[in-house]
């Protein structure tokens, strides 16, 4: 699961500019290499897959590959190796770690060596396989489904003995066939009832599977595993105590918890190992958020937002549902006015009213305390009486 995972993930290989903005290198003759095909034979996913099984499901707990260069050093293509034929050798030359692989009769530096070692032992070289280190727990589980294959196998039946009046080794071993051919014929011929000899009794051997707790024995090796490889029980299928809204969660735990940490270690050997160590303008990065996409509605709702609010623009945002581009689609739009970012006029000064720019101005109350009458002029009106309104 966790590989096929992985191996199905985008890959791509980013350059940054500049301005320090990382752009996709599509016309890179590497981008092909680590989106597409790993070499000749083997797709992109087939070989991220098995890199990464090998490191989980192999007996030396790492998956190598060599990295196939042209004549000026460029990146081709790169080869799975079986990692159980490659020997390492490191030292320390000139102050410096020196590490070669052996593979036959060729020695290869380690930077033409992809080398995904997730749990490396204390001494930097040799790394811990899960199935060596969890061997007695993965046999058990093992030796569960084999008991539970045979007991099936024969019908449900468990081991027998048959007591009887036996006069002789001879008439007991005929007692013997007579049972097995009725019990062969019985479970052929789908029949409840076993016809015995006389005098003879059968009796099981060992426990009933129902009191060796068989169902729950299996369910406790789903637990197992799922602590190995830290992996969520949901995400193998045993939804004994899931309901809709921890199973979701455990959806997102799988991707955060278990995917994304091998992902970063995987882009970090790839990088060390296709750029070198003082590289600063190249990269190569997984495409994580295409693991939690969601559904339609909850994926259409988020980069809705994410546009309305600046934080994609429109293409942008359709990139990342793998949509081509539109025209004028690459401009940032607010919530506001949904218009393009700066291109917002300036608020107008208000303009006076012609007819508020036209009337005099009133003079300050003249009015004397005369009941509110004023005295001409009041106003601008010598032939009349204002009242104070």
């Amino acid at each position: 699961m966790i590989a096929g995972t992985i191996g199905h993930l985008p890959l791509h290989l980013y350059k940054v500019d500049k301005d320090g903005q990382p752009t996709k290198a599509t016309n890179d003759p590497l981008y092909s290499v680590i989106h597409d095909r790993a070499n000749d034979v083997h797709s992109k996913s087939v070989f991220f897959k098995m890199l990464v099984w090998r490191a989980f499901a192999g007996s030396k707990g790492r998956g190598i590959a060599i990295i196939l260069r042209d004549r000026v050093q460029r990146v081709r293509g790169f080869v799975p190796v079986d990692e159980t034929l490659v020997k390492i050798d490191q030292k320390i030359e000139n102050n410096q770690l020196v590490r070669t692989y052996t593979i036959g009769s060729t020695v290869y530096k380690a930077n033409d060596i992809i080398d995904f070692a997730p749990s490396l032992k204390s001494d930097g070289i040799e790394a811990y396989a899960p199935i060596i280190v969890h061997r007695n727990t993965i046999g058990s589980m093992i030796a569960a489904e084999e008991y539970a294959t045979e007991l099936f196998a024969n019908g449900g039946v468990p081991p027998l003995t048959l007591t009887g009046p036996g006069t002789s080794p001879a008439s007991n071993d005929r007692a013997s066939e007579q049972i097995m051919g009725a019990i062969k014929s019985s479970k052929d011929r789908k029949r409840t009832v076993l016809p015995m000899p006389t005098g003879f009794k059968l009796e099981s051997l060992g426990f009933d599977p129902s009191k060796q707790q068989m169902i729950e024995l299996r369910r406790f090796n789903v637990s197992e595993a799922s602590r190995i490889f830290n992996v969520a029980p949901a995400m193998l299928h045993d939804l004994t105590t899931g309901t809709y809204s921890n199973v979701e969660q455990q959806n997102l735990n799988f991707a955060q918890q278990t995917i994304l940490p091998i992902v970063k270690m995987l882009e970090q050997e790839l990088n060390l190992k296709l750029f070198g160590i003082r590289n600063t303008t190249n990269y190569v990065e997984f495409n994580v958020d295409a693991l939690v996409r969601g559904d339609l509605l909850s994926r259409m709702e988020a980069l809705a937002r994410a546009v309305n609010s600046a934080l994609l623009t429109p293409n942008e945002a359709r990139a990342l549902d793998n949509r081509e581009a539109k025209p004028h689609g690459d401009k940032l739009y607010m919530q506001s006015a949904t218009t393009a970012l700066g291109s917002t006029p300036a608020p107008a000064t208000p303009a006076v009213p012609a007819n508020e720019a036209a009337t005099e101005e009133t003079p300050q109350n003249n009015e004397e305390d005369n009941g509110g009458i004023c005295s001409p002029p009041c106003g601008g009106n010598t032939g009349g009486v204002t009242r104070a309104a």
